[in-house]
């Protein structure tokens, strides 16, 4: 999701990006020549007539406009609670990012808090690959030693084991004596809602909205846009092709619109900004622990 500033609302009707209208744009036009094509052939198909009006129009359209609510409305839940997930990530990883330094006494050039800031800030990097099936190789060879960037490579979920590293990390300064076993439990803490959160965005990228839900929406709104200039035509005219294409820009978008809300980690324009909201992440745990 790119932030975008607030445009004036004249800008609002020309604005193209996020607007899901390059994706939709030649179902529109295909959609203006079939309009277009019903009003030269007076509403026949070869010798048949087809004898529609608005009415059943306006029922069907109550009903498709119902079943576009329940599906923006939960595709944007989704996307809703990715957010939040990633929210609650920032601040688990800067509590864990505080207790490393100011609960274990460590000075900020030790290499033992540096180890600690790389496997913090390594983190939502690996997490945000996963969520997008992509290598982060890259981003972690520049952020952990090679040892235990090895370690990592070969594990199949890479967060979740750089959350064992991490506590692993923990129990080492346990045994040195750093702290005691309240601190230590106050760390396991944080450790396991890191956990949590990790195992929530996997379930929300992992299940995604019912497959019959968007069989049924979108072969009705396609049926839907298809057939309405028929029954447009002894009504508007020659303004049918423009009205028609117009309901099936709302239609068509809103569903598109949806689609990639449902997956809020993807790359889609409006999906979230998994790599700015790494890279605040990094920053702000290296500032926590003062490594930067």
């Amino acid at each position: 999701m790119k932030r975008q500033k607030k445009q004036h609302w004249f800008l609002m009707l020309f604005e193209w990006r996020g607007s899901v209208l390059r994706q939709i744009l030649p179902r529109l036009g295909l959609m203006f020549l079939l309009s277009s094509a019903a009003v030269y052939s007076g509403g026949r198909i070869g010798r048949f007539h087809i004898p529609l009006n608005v009415a059943p129009f306006t029922l069907t359209g109550v009903a498709i406009s119902i079943f576009l609510g329940f599906r923006n409305s939960a595709s944007y839940d989704r996307f809703w609670e990715g957010r939040k997930l990633w929210g609650s990530l920032l601040n688990s990883l800067r509590a864990l990012a505080r207790q490393g330094r100011t609960l274990t006494g460590l000075p900020a050039d030790d290499e033992r808090l540096q180890q600690w800031t790389a496997l913090l800030a390594s983190c939502p990097h690996a997490l945000e690959h996963q969520l997008r099936k992509t290598d982060a190789m890259s981003e972690l060879q520049r952020l952990l030693p090679a040892a235990v960037c090895a370690r990592v490579r070969a594990a199949h979920f890479r967060p979740m084991e750089l959350t064992a590293l991490m506590a692993e990390w923990v129990v080492e300064r346990q045994r040195e004596g750093r702290f005691g076993e309240i601190v230590l439990t106050a760390f396991d803490r944080n450790l396991d809602e890191l956990a949590n959160i990790i195992g929530g965005c996997e379930r929300l990228a992992n299940t995604p909205i019912p497959y019959g839900y968007s069989v049924i929406i979108h072969r009705t709104v396609y049926i839907y846009c298809l057939l309405l200039p028929f029954g447009l035509l002894d009504s508007v005219g020659l303004l049918t092709p423009v009205i028609a294409t117009f309901v099936a820009y709302t239609f068509i978008a809103l569903e598109t619109l949806a689609s990639e809300l449902e997956d809020p980690f993807g790359t889609a324009f409006n999906d979230l900004p998994l790599e700015q909201l790494s890279e605040n992440i990094e920053q702000a745990v290296s500032e926590m622990t003062g490594t930067r």
